[in-house]
């Protein structure tokens, strides 16, 4: 990484009774953190968070990290089912300026490949200020597979961090560049910028 790319802050938010009170390890917020230090090649300022699932407390920390923390792209895992106590997608829609249903259903038709069950997630995508807010599924192996899609798939299914960087464009945030052996962002045309020169000024 290098200072010919834009730097971003990406929140990270884990949503879990039993991780949160020390139960059990977490395994969300490493995850996304090893998945996007490879996908990205921005210099990236993590804030990360463990929270219970507690519709009030999911809803004041994604505040917090857009509007405190200033971060750009905010991924959450965990409380995503149809269980009482699963409340992070009423969570995020109340703190939403809009709500972008496409990265949800693409996350359901990529989990779909590999159980039926995938319908019962609810998972949902908003933007707040010039934030993107994405719910992601709270195993691992399934947060990896809906960010980068199934490539090897006939035919081949697009994971949502495709999208990520342009909708970023759009809302005004930093200008994301990925490692294309980990995803490729989809662009127009238009929109490209002329790739970084690392060790510019």
């Amino acid at each position: 990484m290098s200072d010919a790319y834009e730097p971003v802050r990406i929140g990270l938010v884990s949503v879990s009774d039993r991780a949160s009170s020390g139960v059990y390890e977490d395994k969300g917020l490493p995850a996304l953190r090893d998945w996007l230090t490879r996908a990205l090649r921005n210099p990236i300022t993590f804030e990360t968070r463990l929270i219970p699932d507690e519709q009030a407390g999911i809803s004041a920390a994604l505040i917090e990290l857009v509007d405190q923390a200033q971060c750009q792209l905010v991924l959450t895992t965990g409380g995503t089912g149809p269980a009482l106590r699963d409340v992070t997608p009423e969570a995020t829609l109340a703190v939403a300026d809009k709500v972008m249903p496409g990265f949800g259903e693409q996350m359901r038709q990529i989990s779909l490949n590999f159980v039926p069950t995938a319908i019962l997630s609810r998972q949902v995508a908003v933007i707040r200020k010039q934030a993107l807010i994405i719910n992601l599924p709270g195993q691992p192996k399934s947060i990896a597979e809906t960010l980068e899609g199934l490539p090897q798939a006939t035919p081949p299914v697009p994971g949502i961090f495709a999208a990520v960087p342009y909708c970023l464009d759009l809302i005004g945030a930093p200008y994301l560049e990925t490692d294309e052996a980990v995803v490729k962002a989809f662009r127009p045309k238009s929109a490209i910028r002329p790739k970084a020169v690392p060790g510019a000024t």
